[in-house]
């Protein structure tokens, strides 16, 4: 049971052995959350649109991919952005929580506790509130250097706003120099809401991991199919498979007789199922 496929459960749910339902329903009353790419320049716009929220008397989530300014990757990190926040919302007037990976779990379930009871409108945090998270009058969640993200980490963010009543918002800033994967991601999140679309990118992006193990993304080491390329003639073998086992399960009969004997030669080798192909 998933909220947000990743590239090896949607893999597993296309190609194993299971039965899928999908909700693609939101709950009664909620309405879809809207996202929307915004670049560094745009920063003051978004203090505003911050600063209109809190007075309708919304709260708000700024994520950084990092705690602390790093030499070597070049992303937003949390400590600056905290004293940019606050600059621009300074206290009494404005009430900023702030949590991270490496802050002590009383501090941390301290701040949320703060935040939920809508003692702070604003909370600068990491991915740690990336789950678990439920504040229904949070109606915007920013997340700086989106592009550092991958597609599953961003669903799960957008995922802590929309639960209330209320239009909510999800701005994914980044700065101008973008990969063509980071354009990909980013412009998949504002087009579409649908998890189970977002993992076919991500599949396509990160490729579908091991199908037996624990990997969850990597290229799949098909001996002739590609899942990508291949995705709709893949479905029409596994039924075709599924058909014979039907008919003939045991194999026997003299058309599948080849396949017996390819089988009994398969089992001699060990993770031969994960490159099947």
């Amino acid at each position: 049971m998933t909220a947000t496929p990743i590239p090896r459960t949607l893999a597993m749910s296309l190609y194993g052995d299971l039965d899928i339902s999908v909700i693609d329903e939101l709950p009664p009353g909620r309405k879809q959350v809207k996202t929307i790419h915004r670049y560094d320049s745009n920063r003051l716009k978004i203090f505003k649109f911050i600063f209109d929220e809190i007075q309708k008397g919304r709260q708000i989530y700024i994520v950084y991919p990092l705690i602390q300014e790093s030499e070597t990757m070049d992303y937003k990190d949390l400590m600056d952005g905290y004293e940019s926040v606050l600059r621009h919302f300074p206290s009494p007037q404005f009430q900023i929580s702030i949590v991270h990976g490496q802050m002590k779990n009383a501090d941390k379930q301290y701040e949320m506790e703060r935040f939920i009871k809508k003692e702070t409108q604003i909370m600068v945090a990491t991915t740690v509130i990336e789950v678990g998270v439920n504040v229904p009058n949070a109606s915007v969640m920013i997340v700086e250097s989106a592009e550092r993200f991958g597609l599953s980490q961003l669903h799960q963010l957008r995922g802590r706003v929309g639960r209330g009543n209320e239009q909510s918002y999800c701005v994914l800033m980044s700065s101008h120099k973008l990969s063509q994967d980071g354009k990909t991601r980013l412009e998949t999140m504002t087009r579409t809401t649908d998890g189970f679309e977002i993992a076919e990118v991500d599949l396509r992006l990160r490729g579908p991991g091991d199908l037996m193990g624990t990997q969850q993304s990597g290229i799949l080491q098909l001996k002739i199919a590609d899942i990508i390329k291949d995705n709709e003639l893949l479905k029409i073998a596994r039924k075709d498979a599924f058909e014979i086992l039907k008919l003939d399960p045991t194999l026997s009969s003299v058309e599948n007789r080849p396949l017996l004997q390819t089988l009994a030669k398969m089992k001699a080798y060990r993770n031969i199922w994960n490159y099947i192909s």
